[in-house]
């Protein structure tokens, strides 16, 4: 008799709306605290004492702890079995260790005092620490959209995980403006980090702790058990793979993964550039400040704006979020997916030509649109190539390409801005826009679309409108 006889193969069941935005909330917590990093890193850092040349080298540790972080915490989650879960004790543990280097963070100059360390390398053990967790937290919750959804319902789940991530991500980037029009201080003495930016981390702490805890409490992952049943009753071997494995499968990655994988080199290089250069960009290019000129009240005022034009994209890209899947219906994921590219190159060449800093929302709205892009559809396009039970695995190996070009450009782009732009980083961020028309390029030409069922295209267009 055949060994898989006594299992008869189940179907996923569908996941309500309800369900799907449970199991994505904590999503919302960790992009607040990733939201908080990408608008203040920069202006911390250079606070701090840090050069703009040197930007890129401190933002390093995002990536490198990502590259490996992500496919180790997807091969431990592909093999937890506990009480919690398979992945919950992944999204506690980076909950909380992300909170105490969000509370750290702003604060080096005062550890600093007391440890009588150098506060750039404290402030970069932090920043580290943050990095780190957050990749702890962030990929099971990738995977774990795999592990729950059918595969016609993948779509629907990222989507939902980038309005969460949309959400968190324009609270924590605006935060810190917010609270200077409270009434908080957005000055600070030299050396110092002000008082907004320490409240916003600290009011993104508290959040990511109760978001990620709500999504625990709230969603039952399933057993061993019923993983088996889903896949024909293959039975499920604990404890049999070994971390090694994790390059065997790097190298039998499936081929959509590393044509995907090339389209994202391209999209987070831009990305990358943002993130480290838009502070330095606007304070030279729109307020007219020296490169050197990181402490005075305009700077700060640059550094505000970076935050309130993060929060404009994520805000546009909450909107685009819930567009995604009736356009890809309409057009194609990877149609879909390229045009979302070419919004978003042309919105940071338009950073450069747009002299009123009033009109760079403008820039953002293009922005919007291919970031709910990058969140959702690759990972659409992926899903179905993926098997089962290397779920987290694959998740974390995808997102090699995410964190690789975003080391290539962290090791290069502060030369680069000071030796080939004379430290006017807006240049470099129209350099960002060009790779983002790169992608959209190659995504037409590599990128294979898998074409759904007109069952599973009618019962997701149902779910998109609840």
């Amino acid at each position: 008799m055949n060994s898989h006889s006594t299992f008869s193969k189940k179907i996923k069941p569908n996941l309500s709306m309800t369900q799907i935005i449970n199991m994505s909330m904590g999503f919302l917590g960790i992009q607040m605290a990733f939201g908080l990093q990408n608008g203040n890193a920069s202006r911390i850092l250079a606070n701090f004492g840090a050069d703009v040349h040197e930007l890129s080298w401190f933002w390093l540790v995002a990536p490198i702890t990502g590259l490996i972080v992500q496919p180790i915490i997807g091969h431990m989650g592909d093999n937890t079995w506990s009480p919690l879960g398979r992945r919950k004790p992944y999204f506690l543990i980076g909950a909380v260790l992300c909170a105490i280097g969000l509370v750290m963070l702003p604060n080096a100059a005062s550890a600093t005092q007391m440890m009588a360390a150098n506060v750039l390398v404290l402030a970069v053990i932090f920043l580290a620490m943050m990095d780190a967790s957050i990749n702890v937290a962030m990929e099971p919750f990738r995977a774990l959209v795999g592990d729950m959804l059918p595969k016609h319902q993948a779509t629907i789940g990222f989507s939902v995980q980038t309005i969460l991530i949309g959400i968190g991500a324009v609270i924590g980037s605006e935060l810190p403006n917010w609270l200077t029009k409270m009434g908080i201080s957005n000055a600070a003495p030299e050396g110092f980090v002000a008082d907004n930016v320490i409240y916003a981390f600290y009011i993104g702490a508290a959040v990511l702790i109760i978001s990620i805890v709500y999504t625990m409490i709230t969603t039952k992952e399933y057993s061993p058990e019923e993983f088996a049943s889903f896949e024909g009753g293959k039975p499920i071997v604990k404890n049999e793979s070994k971390f090694s494995d994790i390059f065997k499968d790097f190298k039998n990655a499936p081929i959509q993964m590393k044509k995907l994988g090339i389209v994202q080199f391209f999209s987070w290089f831009a990305l990358f550039t943002m993130w480290v250069f838009t502070t330095s960009a606007l304070a030279t290019h729109h307020f007219g400040l020296s490169a050197d000129d990181t402490h005075s009240v305009q700077f700060n005022k640059a550094g505000d704006l970076t935050g309130h034009l993060f929060g404009r994209y994520n805000l546009y890209a909450i909107f685009f979020a819930f567009a995604l899947t009736p356009i890809a219906k309409f057009i194609g994921k990877k149609q879909t997916h390229a045009l979302a590219l070419v919004c978003g190159g042309f919105g940071l060449i338009s950073m450069y030509f747009i002299k009123d800093v009033n009109n760079l929302w403008i820039s953002m709205v293009g922005l919007g649109f291919a970031w709910a892009s990058i969140l959702a559809m690759p990972y659409a396009m992926l899903i179905d190539t993926i098997p089962q039970r290397k779920m987290g695995v694959y998740m974390g190996i995808f997102n090699f390409f995410i964190v690789i070009p975003q080391i290539l450009n962290g090791l290069f782009g502060g030369p680069i801005v000071s030796g080939m732009f004379g430290k006017q980083a807006m240049d470099y961020v129209v350099v960002g826009g060009v790779c983002m028309l790169i992608a959209a390029v190659l995504t037409m030409i590599f990128v294979k679309s898998h074409p759904e069922t007109p069952e599973e295209i009618k019962e997701e267009i149902q779910q998109v409108h609840f």
